[in-house]
């Protein structure tokens, strides 16, 4: 199901939007690989999905769970549903079995959308995620499409850039043999999100600036 609703995307995205794709060929093959996105707009699932090179699993917020039409899509592509602002054991738990599994996963460290368009402070689960695992961390950033209906309504397309940076493993982690410390993990996601940050234009990198 991923693979038909990836090609549907790559055909729909390019005909509402002028799209700039950069880095693709930067994807390691080696598994398994937690992708990591900036979270701007209920359109960033998609407009990543459609030019990841690989079968992922993505961290869906709870509330889409009962959705009409995404609840199903996420289902669908094996979503896993998590809830915000607790600790979700169930879904941890369900990411890293698909990590183990050697598969790919994609999450938004910030956990929520941005309403200012930068970049938030990120949550520590990605790292404990990446920690728990051992598995390499792609970064992946979008922008632009925030814009898309709107141009539409103007009669125009907006130009939507995805942009995918270089994979890397968090420093230290091999050394750290039991659950990290707080202080560890804040460190380890400020590393991740300025990861992130370096692939954004100035005005979207937000608290990481």
């Amino acid at each position: 199901m991923f693979w038909i609703l990836r090609a549907i995307l790559r055909v729909l995205i390019p005909l509402l939007s002028r799209v700039h794709v950069e880095g693709v060929e930067n994807v390691p093959k080696e598994r398994p690989l937690l992708i990591i996105t900036n979270h701007l707009h209920l359109l960033d699932p998609p407009v990543v999905a459609a030019y990841l090179p690989c079968q992922t699993t993505v961290l869906v917020a709870s509330k889409h769970e009962r959705h009409p039409l995404l609840g199903p899509l996420f289902r669908s592509v094996g979503g896993i549903f998590v809830r915000r602002g607790e600790p979700d054991r169930k879904a941890f738990l369900a990411a890293v079995r698909v990590l183990e599994s050697g598969l790919a996963l994609a999450i938004a460290p910030e956990g929520t959308r941005t309403p200012t368009g930068g970049l938030q402070k990120g949550k520590p689960g990605a790292a404990l995620l990446a920690w728990k695992t051992g598995a390499w961390i792609q970064p992946v950033v979008a922008w632009g499409h925030e814009h898309m209906f709107p141009s539409l309504l103007r009669g125009r397309r907006a130009d939507v850039h995805v942009v995918f940076g270089k994979p890397f493993r968090l420093p230290g982690a091999e050394e750290v043999k039991h659950r990290p410390s707080h202080e560890q993990l804040e460190a380890w996601t400020d590393y991740m999100m300025r990861r992130l940050a370096e692939l954004l234009p100035p005005e979207y990198r937000g608290c990481y600036a």
